[in-house]
């Protein structure tokens, strides 16, 4: 996996929980402040010696902890033979106890324009996990130095400037090329614009005690993996699971071939389609593999015999359309609501009380907004907490499309998942991922299992399609089978634990 490889298990830590953490590691274990910066300022000079092997080294030390750490870099840089220059910004100097008793030529904040000037690379050691708001003076002058100068950075634990929490960039930020991250990623490095500003994000191990629970975990490639489900060698097409795609009013065909393609390239024995009867030449031309059924006259037990059910894209948000959803409630077999489907869930208080089936709801933040009747703008501001909002609000496995997807459900921390481009922006894609989870519920996964399942590997497939702009939905389709064979890989540093290139 060249784009992104993680042990199983990644916590993703906001601020706050990053500091209670190193905290607990100082109180509770033992480990003394100066050995974690120790700790943390050898892992990312070997990170910064093996990217950017030659030239002159700046590290920028702020006044924290943050700073130490960039002046442990300098040090070690400066032992292993680099031409090493760290520049002190702010009142508060640098602890020379983490010298070690090496020589290492720190300037003044006022030399930091000329410092810069023919340098390899800058070690971002300004602001921390600690930082709130808009940077100030000093920091705000040297980021924008920093910036004008044009020299690749490296960012120890985010780009100074970015809240860590959130993502957001409200002042001057720096964008690194590299972001080491200690013990492991933080929200805001995988929320936009902190995605963008991280550039290649690598998490090293420095010593902390791991972590009993988090808020949040990746879906990494071996968690995707372990969760998987196995085909027999006897399997049949009776044990790979009968999906019902309800999609497609007419003129609206496309969603209910791209939800059937992802289906049955992940597996599905079977894909019943069900749609208007003006679809059905277009439905069996387009996808000979899946089954029809006439959308205007269905039997009155068409649903029974279903391993899962999929509802709403393109179906319409009509009295015809919340009629046949009505028919859907009652069963055993998980439901999962899509696109108009779910704007009839928005519209019509009441009907997830009617729904008895387990159920997965897998909005894009318009729809969020629907569901939860606030703006768009609020829903990507704060996704982790409308995600939340939303599964305790209808009981279920929530789905929430983005950059980062995220997943949950009552009681179990958020999955995030990073698999995947921005070439997925484009109509089409949700339609497949609706069709991969269908099948994969239909195997007998859990509702939040399926989402993050699906999540991944149809992440994964665009990645592999070898596509950016200009991606379809259908090459998606086409690389599922392909990314549901992948064998996870792990890191292939010492001492990594998650190694995600840079946003694209």
């Amino acid at each position: 996996m060249s784009r992104f490889r993680a042990h199983e298990r990644v916590p993703v830590l906001g601020a706050d929980e990053m500091r209670a953490w190193d905290a607990a590691a100082i109180r509770e274990t033992g480990i003394p402040e100066r050995v974690l910066m120790e700790s943390a300022g050898r892992a990312a000079a070997a990170l910064v010696q093996r990217f950017f092997p030659s030239g002159r080294v700046v590290a920028v030390v702020g006044g924290g902890n943050n700073g130490g750490d960039a002046l442990v870099v300098a040090r070690t840089l400066r032992a292993w033979g680099r031409e090493v220059v760290a520049v002190s910004i702010g009142k508060r100097p640098p602890d020379s106890m983490l010298l070690h008793g090496w020589k290492v030529d720190v300037r003044p904040d006022a030399e930091l324009e000329a410092v810069l000037a023919g340098a390899a690379v800058v070690v971002d050691g300004l602001l921390g996990t600690g930082a709130r708001g808009a940077p100030r003076e000093p920091e705000a002058t040297a980021i924008e130095a920093i910036t004008r100068s044009a020299v690749p950075v490296v960012a120890l634990d985010g780009p100074s400037g970015i809240d860590l929490t959130t993502g957001a960039a409200p002042g001057p930020a720096l964008r690194a090329a590299l972001t080491v991250t200690f013990g492991a990623p933080k929200r805001g490095l995988l929320l936009f614009p902190g995605r963008e500003h991280a550039g290649r994000i690598v998490a090293v191990e420095v010593g902390f005690a791991p972590l009993a629970t988090a808020g949040a975990e990746l879906i990494t490639p071996a968690w995707a993996a372990r969760r998987l489900p196995a085909v027999a060698p006897n399997a049949h097409k009776g044990s790979m699971g009968r999906v019902l795609i309800v999609a497609g009013r007419a003129g609206m065909a496309g969603a209910a071939v791209l939800a059937g393609m992802g289906a049955l390239r992940t597996g599905a024995g079977y894909a019943v389609l069900v749609s208007p009867g003006a679809n059905r030449a277009i439905l069996q031309g387009a996808i000979p593999e899946a089954l029809y059924l006439d959308r205007d006259a269905l039997p009155e037990d068409f649903a029974a015999s279903a391993d899962a059910v999929v509802a709403g894209p393109g179906m319409g948000t009509d009295e015809e359309s919340l009629a046949l959803l009505r028919r859907l409630a009652p069963g055993q077999a998980p439901l999962l609501l899509d696109a108009d489907a779910l704007t009839l869930l928005a519209r019509n208080a009441g009907l997830r009380d009617e729904i008895e089936r387990p159920l997965l709801l897998t909005p894009h933040p318009g729809e969020m907004g629907r569901l939860l009747d606030r703006p768009v703008s609020a829903i990507t501001a704060e996704p982790f907490a409308a995600a939340a909002e939303a599964a305790e609000r209808f009981h279920c496995a929530v789905l929430l499309k983005g950059n980062p997807s995220l997943v949950t459900e009552p009681g179990t921390p958020t999955l995030v998942n990073v698999a995947g481009h921005s070439g997925i922006a484009t109509g089409g894609m949700g339609d497949v991922l609706s069709g991969v989870a269908g099948a994969l519920l239909a195997v007998g996964t859990a509702p939040r299992e399926a989402a993050a399942l699906a999540l991944f590997y149809a992440g994964r497939a665009a990645e592999l399609a070898g596509r950016g702009r200009g991606l379809l939905p259908r090459d998606v389709a086409a690389a599922l089978p392909a990314a549901l064979a992948e064998a996870p890989e792990p890191p292939a540093m010492p001492g990594v634990v998650m190694d995600l290139a840079a946003a694209r």
